[in-house]
Parts: structure tokens; sequence; C-alpha cells
């Protein structure tokens, strides 16, 4: 079975190179290829970097600034010997610019270090040395931020140092009486509010040992054995590969940490499957960038998104896990819905039983893998993020030795260490360089001069903020990170709901799933690209079939920020199942009237009455609900009757 799936495997991906395609449209995996010594030293670093935040997860972390200066040391030095500077550089040496900049990188994090009390004792009065080194620790990050996942961020960041400086030449609002540069250098480099500040505190506790997690996880095979049950399950129903698609890459978007990444790694496989079955490039590349995006809000990582999240609204991780739960899964319905009715369309079936993977061996031969993923689960509910990521990466290490295939040797490990901290450095880097963005806000209160303005042109008004706010939230989330994009959006966009009485929880969701949505917004919808560029369709509209299948991630938010009912807060277990039971067969109604088809195509005026029905029956009130039922029956009923006649005539014909 194992070499029949290896075969199906090759064949659809021998034309495929997937490292290529990831350098192409995830800047994160723009890096250099280095032999030899220097690749050697680049390994050593990176596992060092992995050993050094294993042992502070379990012996205990250094204080906050000491804790976040090293974490910050080992990204502005790998960052700089990983990345080149354009992607047009040579990929095979390092220049000698870079090795000055690797060290420049020490310097300013060892200055950090070493005169850490001295820093203390000044109490924001900073000397001339601070300031060097405090500007040319801001440089840096900028740098190796532009240089791991693109020039966005770093831009959005000097915009928000000119406005320190262009402050009181602005008018109005947005005008403040201007700080001077020590004053400035102070709040970013030398305290926690700056380029230490909570994001990469996070980073350096909490998302580093996840995304370690993930490497440990993937070399176990994890990874496969999701891709094998997905097509397993589903693979020979209509449509299939296409179901396929979206369970594995639900899977995998859980523990990954890039929609991007996860688009094309799970993406080189499916894509060619479905398009083998007679999906179209542009749909099948769609499916797949939809199912890779909804990923990142899929407990129990939703990457790592959910972790800032927990420090920035001190709500505990967990209750975040099960808030996000239902409105996640809906998305991930109305994805699968899609698909089916796009495949009943088409009339595709799936792939025949015999070319597939056998269900029940499958699941004997990889069950095991599974207990590390439901482990931290169990242990988050009794311990800190940190210590439940420690634990379940123990976890996972004895798992992988119940079977001879799973097992990990000990160049497996070291390669965990080192991939672990390589893919952690562009996060890293993300979140240091949105540390200046959120230490400005801070210092300027221009969170909530923003949070006012969006309020004051909604009118005051609950709907118009929620859609000025998705507005926001998408045109900032476009081409960054996931996590860079919900610190950035937390910091300007939340406020403005939480102050016209939105739950703190609904608020910053609301924010991070549009955030999260622009990977598949175009024009800039980075993921679906990607899958264009596997399947080999139109990019545009590939994003266009992308943001249709995706397009109950539209409703949702809205839904659960006016009524957080389906966050499962302050409910009673009558109350959830109603509005989970309403909620799924509004989404199936909307998906019908999005495609057009339920059990044949729809007229018109059943289009628009599924679609009206279903944002009434998503509406978690026991009235709005019953006229939901009431209107959504009728063209259900249609449907069925016209669907029986349609299949008696071809019957007799």
């Amino acid at each position: 079975m194992e070499d029949k799936q290896k075969r199906i495997q090759d064949s659809v991906t021998e034309n495929i190179n997937v490292d290529e395609k990831l350098a192409e449209f995830d800047t994160s995996s723009n890096t250099r290829n280095m032999k030899g010594f220097i690749a050697k030293l680049i390994t050593a670093l990176a596992i060092f970097m992995s050993i050094f935040h294993l042992y502070t997860a379990g012996m205990g972390t250094f204080l906050a600034m000491k804790q976040r200066a090293f974490h910050l040391l080992f990204v502005l030095v790998l960052g700089f010997l990983m990345y080149p500077i354009s992607k047009k550089s040579n990929k095979t040496k390092i220049p000698f610019y870079d090795w000055i900049f690797s060290g420049a990188g020490i310097a300013v994090t060892t200055y950090i270090l070493i005169n850490f009390e001295g820093l203390i004792r000044r109490g924001g009065i900073p000397n001339n040395l601070d300031i060097f080194m405090g500007i040319v620790a801001i440089l840096l990050v900028l740098e190796v931020t532009r240089r791991s996942i693109g020039p966005e961020l770093p831009i959005i960041a000097i915009v928000f140092i000119a406005y320190v400086f262009l402050g009181p030449y602005l008018p109005g609002a947005l005008g403040h009486r201007g700080y001077s540069l020590a004053r400035i250098v102070n709040q970013l480099y030398m305290t926690t509010e700056g380029l230490f500040g909570t994001p990469l505190g996070v980073s350096a506790t909490f998302v580093f040992m996840f995304i370690l997690f993930g490497s440990f996880l993937e070399i176990t095979g994890v990874g496969q054995f999701f891709i094998d049950v997905a097509f397993a399950a589903a693979g020979h129903r209509k449509g299939g590969p296409a179901k396929a698609a979206v369970l594995a890459s639900g899977f995998m978007g859980s523990i990954s940490g890039s929609s991007i990444a996860n688009t094309v790694t799970t993406g080189a496989f499916t894509i060619p499957l479905m398009k083998k079955v007679g999906y179209k490039p542009n749909f099948a590349g769609a499916v797949e960038a939809a199912a890779s995006t909804g990923g990142q809000i899929l407990p129990p990582v939703m990457g790592a998104a959910a972790f800032i999240m927990s420090e920035f609204t001190n709500i505990p991780y967990i209750r975040i896990v099960v808030s996000a739960t239902v409105p996640a899964l809906l998305y991930y319905l109305g994805v699968t819905i899609m698909v089916h009715l796009q495949a009943s369309k088409q009339g595709l079936e799936g792939i025949p039983k015999n070319e597939l993977p056998d269900l029940k061996k499958t699941f004997k031969m990889g069950f095991h893998l599974l207990i590390p993923l439901v482990s931290v689960v169990v242990f988050l509910i009794r311990f800190s993020p940190l210590k439940a990521a420690f634990f379940s990466i123990l976890l996972a290490l004895v798992v992988s030795f119940f079977r001879a295939h799973t097992r990990i040797k000990f160049k497996d490990l070291l390669y965990a260490l080192e991939d672990g901290a390589k893919k952690a450095v562009s996060v890293a880097s993300a979140c240091a360089c949105a540390g200046i963005i959120v230490g400005i806000v801070t210092l300027t209160g221009l969170g909530l001069t923003f949070a006012n303005l969006i309020v004051s042109l909604a009118g005051g008004m609950l709907l118009p903020t929620l859609f000025l706010t998705m507005i926001a939230s998408i045109i900032l989330g476009m081409g960054l990170p996931t996590t860079a994009k919900y610190i950035v959006l937390a910091t300007m966009a939340a406020p403005a709901l939480v102050e016209l009485g939105v739950p703190l929880i609904a608020a910053h969701l609301f924010i991070l799933y549009f955030g999260v949505i622009a990977d598949v917004t175009p024009p800039v919808a980075l993921a679906a690209y990607a899958g264009a560029g596997i399947a080999g369709g139109d990019s545009f509209k590939t994003g266009l079939n992308a943001l249709k299948l995706g397009s109950a991630g539209f409703l949702i938010p809205f839904i659960f920020a006016i009524s957080p009912t389906l966050l499962l807060i302050d409910v009673t277990f009558v109350q959830a199942v109603v509005a989970i039971a309403t909620a799924c067969l509004g989404i199936v109604a909307f998906a019908s009237g999005v495609q057009g088809y339920f059990l044949t195509h729809t007229k018109i005026y059943e289009r628009i009455m599924f679609i009206i029905a279903a944002l009434l029956l998503i509406h978690p009130n026991v009235m709005v609900d019953f006229i939901g039922l009431a209107l959504v029956a009728a063209p259900m009923a249609m449907q069925y009757i016209r669907h029986k006649k349609e299949k008696l005539v071809v019957s007799n014909s």
C-alpha cells in the first residue's frame, strides 16, 4: 500500500518543484543554498537556537528583556546569513556586508545583555552610545524583515516612525506634540514596549516552541499521514480529490504558520489530482488556497496568532481555542459544500478506490501520530502554552518510536532542531518589526485616535464600523504573515470594535479572520497566486474562485461580532446546539445560492431565497432562525421536485 501511494504521489508531483514554488510566492522560503563549512555553521547556529529555547522552556525563561535579546540575537545572525539582499543575488555565497550585518546584530543584542542593569538605572535617559545602538538595531530589524517576509511590513513600520517626527505638522486628531530622537530610541530599544515588546516576547517563548513542535511532527511523517487519510476517506467520493484537499489542508494548516507554504506543500500533491478528475486549473488552485488559508483560523495553533492574542487580551489561550473552533469549522463546511456543489454541476466523480490507500490500514499505521496533537490541547488546559509545547515535543519524540517507519533517528532530530529555528526566523523578525509599530502606537496614542476615527466615520453605528474595520483588516493583512498582520490589526483596528461594545475576544477574532482572508482576496491574494502557480491557472481568476469558496468567511465574523453565541460565550448547551445547527444549514443555503446549484441548477429567485435564508439562519436568534427555516424550505422543495422530474426524463430517454 505504501509503494502504491508513493507511485501515485510521484506521478502527480514529478513536474512540480515545491522549493521553487515556495521561493516564488513565499519570501520566507527564498533562502541561500550554502554548502561546506558555511552551511555547517548556519546549521549549528540553528540547532543551538532550538536547544536554547528548549532549555528555557523546560528550566525556566530568563528575565523578559534578556530572553528577548537572546532570541533576537539568533534571529539577526541567522537572518542575514540565510536571506540574500534580493531574489536575484548569488545564493551560493555570503557577501562581506552580510557578515558585518550579522556582527552588528550580535553587538546590538549583547549590548542589552551586558548593560542590562545600567539601562535600567538610566531610566529613560539614554546616552549617545545607547542612541547609536538603538538606531542600528532598528535598521537591522527593518532590513532582516524585508529580506525574510518582504517589504510590506517594514514600509508600514517606516511610515509609523515618520509619523512620530511629523506629528507636530499634522492637522486635526492625527497631530501630536512630537518626540525627540532620544525618547523614540528609548521607547523602541531600551524598554519592553518596542523591538523587545510583547510580539517578540511571545515569539521568544510560545511561538518558537510551537514552530519547533510542528517541525518535530513533520519528521514523524504526520503530513503524509494527513494526506493519505484525507484521500482514503474522501478521494473516491464525488469530486473526491478536492474534498480530500480541503481535509488535508485543514489538518496541515492547523499546525502550519503560513497559508502560502501550506498551499504549495499540500497543493503539489492535491492540485494535479483535482485536475485529473476534471476540475479546471483556476478552481483546483482556488480549492487548495481557500482550504490552506482556513488553517490559520483553525485551532489548536491558528498560525501562532492565538498565542499573541492571549497575551494582548489576557484571555487564557484555551478559551480562545474553544471560541475559535465553531467559526473555523463553519468556514471549512462552507468550502466543502462549495466543492461538492461544483462537482455536482460538472458531474465529476472521484478516484477509483483501488487507486487509493486503504483507510483502515492507513489509520492503523499512523494513528499514533495524532497523540501529540490531541495531547497539546490537554496540556494547554493544565499548563502554560510554553510548557504545553515543551511537553508535546517530548511526547512527539516518544510516540515516534511506536512504529519503525515513524521512528526519529538522531539525524532526524538534528534536522528538526535546524528546521524549526530556520522557520522561526521570518516569524520572529516580523514580530520584532511589528514591535516598532506597537511601540509607536503606545507612545503617541495613535491606536485610540485610529479607533475614534473609524467610529466617527461610521457615525457611531456598529455595522458600518464592522464594515470599515473589515476593509482595514483586509488591506493591512495583504502580504503579511499571520502573526504580523494580527499584531498590526490588534493595535490599530480592534479597539474601535471594543469601543462599541463588541466582546474583546470577538473583536480580536474578527480582525484575525479578515486579516487571514486577505490571503485569498484579490488583488493581493498570495495563497491563491501560489495555487495558480501550481495549477497552471490565471492568478486573478484563481483568486476570485478562492474568494468565492471562502465567502462564508465574510459572513461568520459579522455574526459572532454582533451576537457571540457562535463563540460559545455565556451560552447554555441547548443554545449552542441550536445556534450551530442553524448556522450549518445557513452555510449550506449560502453555498447553494453562491454556486447556483443545490440538487440541480437554481433559478435566479431560488438563489436569492437561498442567500437571504442563509443570512437569517447564521444569525443566532430563535425568531430569526424560524423565518430563515421557512424561507429555505421553499427553494429546497422546488429543487427536489425539479430534480425528480429531471431524473425521470433522463431515465425515460
